[in-house]
């Protein structure tokens, strides 16, 4: 979907999940050094983790959020650029388990014209597959420059 067409409040949920398995959880630990045990030491998680397995880093989860948007989201890149400028209001409410699968469902909260572009606002509701309960919650804001 093109972003000048999106509606306000309508939501984007997309048909396809993204697995968040261990060995991305391990690249994401090596490569930020957060290799705490709670993400990492799968043996100790099945005895003293209250998930009895690993966990994804929240910004891991977070990461793929701008991944996620472009396959939803387009743009006309011959004269359009969409540059990531931050989030809002950014949540964590339930952990990402290693070889969870999790879906990033956007709706269009508010455009304000700006002087190099315009800014859109988007509600994020990071799901995970089989839980009620949603890893994470924001706003997720972007730039389009033409």
């Amino acid at each position: 979907m093109l972003i000048q067409s999106l509606v306000e409040n309508v939501e984007i949920v997309p048909d396809y999940w993204l697995h968040i398995s261990q060995e991305k959880i391990n690249q994401f630990a090596l490569a930020t050094e957060d290799e705490q045990w709670i993400h990492m030491d799968v043996e100790r998680c099945k005895q003293e983790s209250p998930f009895k397995t690993t966990i994804a880093h929240g910004f891991l989860t977070i990461s793929l959020l701008s991944q996620a948007f472009s396959k939803q989201i387009q743009i006309d890149p011959s004269f359009q650029t969409l540059i990531n400028y931050g989030m809002e209001k950014l949540r964590f409410l339930e952990p990402v388990r290693s070889d969870d699968h999790i879906r990033f469902c956007f709706s269009l909260l508010e455009r304000e014209v700006k002087e190099k572009g315009v800014l859109h606002k988007f509600n994020v509701r990071i799901e995970i597959k089989e839980r009620e309960v949603p890893a994470a919650l924001g706003v997720f804001i972007v730039m389009l420059i033409e």
